[in-house]
Formats: C-alpha cells, structure tokens, sequence
C-alpha cells in the first residue's frame, strides 16, 4: 500500500501540473473590450473615493 501511494503522489502533481499549465497559457482578455475599459474606469473612480484626504477615518 505503502508503494501506491508514492506512485499515486507523483501522479496527482503531474495532473495538477498541467492543468496548471494549460490555465497559464490561455489567451489574455483583450484590453480593448468595451465593457473592461468601463470597469477599470469604475476600479480606479473607486480608488480615487477611497484614497482621497477627505475620506480618511481618525484625522
């Protein structure tokens, strides 16, 4: 028993390995989609609330 599961280990990290892998390699989202440049406006608009002077908690 003790020998499958050294067998099994090795095994189940190649699996996990290449779904790894083929997640990596998958195309990138196009930059230029519409609606991603709108919710990086809304990311950074947020940012900008949460960062400025006058919001800050304790001053």
């Amino acid at each position: 028993m003790a020998a499958l599961a050294w067998l099994i280990i090795p095994a189940v990290a190649a699996i996990l390995a290449s779904i790894w892998a083929i997640w990596a390699a998958r195309p990138p989202r196009a930059a230029t989609d519409p609606s991603s440049l709108a919710e990086h406006e809304r990311f950074r608009a947020a940012m900008e609330r949460s960062t400025s002077p006058d919001n800050r908690s304790g001053r």
